[in-house]
């Protein structure tokens, strides 16, 4: 099997940086063993102006079959002469991926202590595979990695060149091109829709393989049209697997809509189709705004409560100030989801001692919630049925009683500033009604008088002079003279003590 990678450079950064972000020297042939075979790593050309890295296997087919690692699709063998007759020393498939993977863990991760701002930048790449078995042929080559941003030339293989009329193989000639993705981005993609367009894995399809999925899936699997066939094919077609994926993925998909506060599914909101300049999308400007809110209140020890995927738990998490944020959820696969994107599992002894992760409804009352300096409702309440929020008031407000409570909510009359949301539609199909500013302030004053709060407002996101922000935003603080709350006198004090 083989694959190479190609770069071309300038004199401020030269193409030999492809050594760097690879982790392998273009002075150098290196060779590593697997459990299949033998991959080597070599450069046939390498100059400042351009540079190739080339990735060859060496498979063991009589290992292969000894392993039991010689069969098809979910273990099953492809034929009774597929032990010994078959594609695998040659064709690209999940055993080079693996290779891939192996090799190349750090790049990758996007990873890169010598040059990080190469490993974070898209680069000039050109990708060849020579012989890649692709069962749905050049199409589905195409379907697959042309959303991704890539340039595709692919070419069939027939199945003896002096007898064209035999017509073409399942194998293609395949050349990826692009100058909009990293080389990270480039690896991951590879690393899923090689053994995809094979459709047949070479190892026991595990649990495991949904995590190793999700992980290289993360930024593009989500919104990939062609999403279900390769969950499917990934996962060799395990039901089970599959849709645990899929469930996941649509999780994902629903947070990164919810988090623009757009429905993609029955109200999209279209953005623009050419902007000069990208603008802030609006989940920044609500993170943004809700860690000033927490500064300012000197909050240290914080909740975050409908936590969802842990965007917030996770810019919580790069400020030393919060010494310790707790999220929240009613759905375990969103905290799963959560734990993943935080990587809790590879955090450091001392980070991981800052988070926690918990199931837990709002509606109810929680011991475990009470003691913190802040909690945060960011787009919460709006997916609570109106008769269900008094609930929701009295286990935060009146039950825990964090001494700053900081709630975010969409601003109805803003809505009507996007074209493409039909009038009368609110943002997200979960959302089970949205207020005007008028009426959230009627709400947060009732809800602070009845709890010993003082509360006051802020704009999230652009402020029009008409309809008022996108987002609205109420921060409670508790009030001074609170008799569960305030400060003890001496005379208390000595009362306690006698």
């Amino acid at each position: 099997m083989f694959l190479t990678i190609t770069t071309t450079g300038t004199p401020e950064h030269p193409a030999t940086d492809l050594g760097f972000l690879l982790h392998k020297h273009p002075d150098k042939a290196q060779a590593f063993s697997t459990s299949f075979g033998t991959a080597h790593v070599l450069y046939p050309e390498a100059g400042e102006q351009r540079c190739t890295a080339a990735l060859l296997l060496e498979v063991d087919a009589v290992a292969l079959v000894r392993r039991g690692k010689g069969k098809g699709r979910g273990g099953a063998p492809d034929a009774a002469l597929a032990q010994y007759v078959n594609d695998r020393p040659y064709a690209a498939s999940s055993l080079l991926a693996v290779a891939l993977s192996n090799v190349f863990s750090s790049a990758m991760r996007g990873v890169c202590k010598t040059r990080p701002e190469r490993a974070a930048e898209p680069l000039p790449l050109r990708v060849e595979v020579p012989a890649l078995p692709a069962r749905g042929g050049p199409g589905l080559v195409r379907r697959l990695f042309e959303p991704l941003g890539w340039t595709v030339t692919v070419e069939s293989v027939p199945l003896d060149t002096e007898f064209p009329e035999w017509g073409d193989s399942r194998y293609v000639r395949l050349v990826l091109e692009s100058e909009t993705l990293t080389l990270a981005e480039a690896l991951r993609h590879l690393y899923v829709l090689l053994p995809v367009l094979d459709d047949a894995k070479h190892y026991w399809v595990s649990p495991d393989e949904v995590d190793k999925l999700l992980r290289a899936g993360e930024g593009w699997l989500p919104g990939h049209p062609e999403q279900k066939l390769i969950t499917s094919r990934y996962l060799s077609r395990r039901w089970s697997l599959t849709r645990e994926v899929m469930d996941q993925l649509e999780l994902i998909r629903l947070a990164e809509t919810d988090d623009s506060d757009v429905s993609d599914i029955d109200n999209a909101v279209d953005a623009e189709a050419e902007q000069e300049e990208k603008p802030t999308p609006l989940a920044v400007h609500r993170r943004e705004a809700i860690l000033t809110a927490l500064r300012d209140n000197a909050a240290a020890r914080v909740l975050d409560l409908g936590c969802g995927e842990g965007h917030l738990v996770r810019e919580l998490l790069k400020e030393p100030r919060f010494t310790e944020i707790v999220g929240v959820d009613v759905s375990v696969r969103a905290l799963t989801i959560a734990s993943r994107r935080l990587k809790l599992d590879r955090m450091g002894e001392r980070q991981a001692a800052r988070v926690n992760l918990f199931q837990g409804s709002l509606a109810y009352t929680d011991k475990r919630l009470k003691g913190y300096d802040a909690a945060v409702l960011s787009e919460v309440i709006e997916h609570l049925d109106l008769p269900k929020l008094p609930a929701l008031e009295y286990a935060v407000f009146g039950s825990a009683r964090p001494r700053t409570v900081v709630v975010t909510t969409p601003n109805v009359e803003y809505n009507v500033r996007w074209e493409a949301l039909p009038a009368g539609r609110v943002r997200h199909r979960d959302h089970r009604f949205e207020w005007t500013r008028e009426e959230f302030r009627t709400w947060a004053d009732a809800v602070a008088e009845r709890h010993g709060y003082t509360v006051g407002f802020r704009p999230v996101g652009p402020d029009d002079p008409e309809v008022g922000p996108p987002t609205q935003m109420a921060v409670f603080t508790q009030a001074t003279n609170d008799p569960k709350t305030a400060p003890e006198t001496a005379t208390e004090k000595e009362a306690k003590a006698a």
